[in-house]
């Protein structure tokens, strides 16, 4: 299959690791990764901060650019979630009915990391082998929005050599959502705090989620604790093999 790669902005600046893991991922499963040079960002930062009208020359630029292509990747639940239900929104919301139409098809084929492999390529083993403690943290986005459901997870067990543990209180948010970290510090870093804890009692070494932002945020936590415990994306463990 042909799949083009929305990199996304965290991935493209500081996480090429989780972007090129995604590509060596799909083409290690027999498939061509296509990257468009045009992409930009998806817009979700300016639309869940009031500035949609600014947005919707990025939500255009989106849609030209991915509209040839049959099926998009996104290794971010939080991203993905902002093309399929944001898009076509904000488009509608300034009486542009012929983007909010294209905006929609596009988003329609526009998938998470986790769905593309389970809903479309139906695969759960795809072959990865990773010998260390993890645990997984469901982002609030790719819960609440993509609804990847336990996709990830699913992926996980497949893994050779994993020793997969539950994080305790889950689906409690990390505390980052975006500006809302730096809008309200007090409140993002006593969610952290909490999150910190519950992955420090599992014992794992490495914690995993599908979007780099809240990775960022927990590591960063981890990181000054000095805890031991490394962030890693969902796409860097599933396209670790025995020889990589």
């Amino acid at each position: 299959m042909r799949i083009a790669f929305f990199a996304t902005c965290l991935a493209d600046t500081l996480f090429p690791e989780a972007a090129k893991a995604t590509v060596r991922l799909l083409e290690r499963l027999g498939h061509e990764v296509v990257f468009p040079n045009q992409q930009t960002c998806c817009g979700q930062m300016h639309i869940n901060t009031g500035y949609q009208k600014e947005a919707l020359p990025l939500v255009r630029r989106y849609a030209s650019t991915f509209d040839r292509y049959d099926v998009t990747v996104v290794p971010s639940g939080s991203c993905a979630g902002s093309i399929r239900h944001q898009h076509a929104m904000v488009a509608s919301a300034y009486g542009d009915a012929g983007l909010a139409s294209r905006a929609a098809d596009v988003a329609a084929r526009t998938y998470e990391l986790s769905e593309l492999l389970i809903d479309v390529l139906k695969v759960e083993d795809v072959g990865a082998y990773y010998p260390h403690r993890v645990t997984y943290h469901p982002t609030c986005h790719s819960l609440r929005m993509t609804r990847v459901g336990d996709k990830p997870l699913r992926l996980l067990r497949q893994v050779r050599g994993i020793d997969l543990v539950e994080l305790p209180a889950a689906e409690q948010c990390c505390g980052f959502g975006g500006t809302f970290a730096l809008k309200n510090p007090e409140t993002s870093t006593a969610m952290l705090a909490d999150k910190i804890t519950d992955i420090v009692s599992t014992g794992a070494d490495v914690c995993t989620a599908g979007d780099t932002s809240c990775l960022m945020h927990i590591g960063g936590g981890l990181s000054r604790l000095r805890a031991g415990v490394r962030t890693v994306h969902l796409a860097e463990i599933l396209a670790s093999t025995e020889s990589s």
